[in-house]
């Protein structure tokens, strides 16, 4: 499964992007910054924001872990 390396959140607050900064500036909607809360997926076109803002690559924002508890799938 895909899930987040760190708080997006965070990373951006680390960057000079507070949430009101964000939200003043209309950088991400508020839904992008709920699924950043929750953790949920997020589309390639704000990753790619989050990337260029951040100035990072995608794999220090996301990666790929095992799921255990899911079968494996031969397709």
């Amino acid at each position: 499964m895909i899930r987040y390396k760190a708080g997006i959140i965070e990373k951006l607050r680390e960057a000079g992007y507070k949430p009101q900064r964000i939200r003043d500036e209309k950088i991400f909607g508020e839904s992008n910054m709920t699924d950043f809360r929750r953790q949920a997926e997020i589309p390639y076109k704000t990753l790619n924001k989050l990337c260029k803002i951040l100035k990072c690559e995608i794999g220090d924002i996301i990666e790929y872990v095992e799921d255990e508890a899911a079968p494996e799938d031969n397709t």
